[in-house]
């Protein structure tokens, strides 16, 4: 990590749901939140809690120095909208293979 760049993964039990147009797309009561500087709270869902049914891999990939290498998914009018880590970085391994949307919703508090 770079000096003063911390990412920190913890489980919650806090209930996330994405929603896109009125569908629902994803809803779990344990996601995991990554925290990282300068970035707003992410929530990253198990993929059995996301209707992955409904996305399409995208040809989008980007390199985060910290995660490492992102793969993403659309809907027809979404493009990119969710991203996950195959194949992430040793200090981030919790969130290998969780789907993280850009827009989520924290329907409940921590049980």
């Amino acid at each position: 990590m770079t000096q003063g760049h911390t990412i920190t993964i913890e489980e919650s039990t806090e209930q996330v749901r994405v929603v896109h147009k009125g569908q629902v797309l994803a809803e779990s009561s344990r996601p995991l939140v990554l925290h990282e500087t300068g970035c707003p709270p992410r929530y990253y869902l198990p993929p059995q809690d996301v209707r992955t049914d409904l996305l399409t891999p995208s040809d989008s990939h980007t390199v985060c120095p910290f995660k490492g290498t992102a793969s993403y998914w659309s809907l027809p009018d979404a493009p990119d909208l969710v991203w996950a880590y195959p194949d992430p970085l040793p200090e981030v391994a919790g969130i290998k293979d969780h789907l993280c949307f850009y827009d989520t919703q924290v329907v409940g508090g921590a049980a």
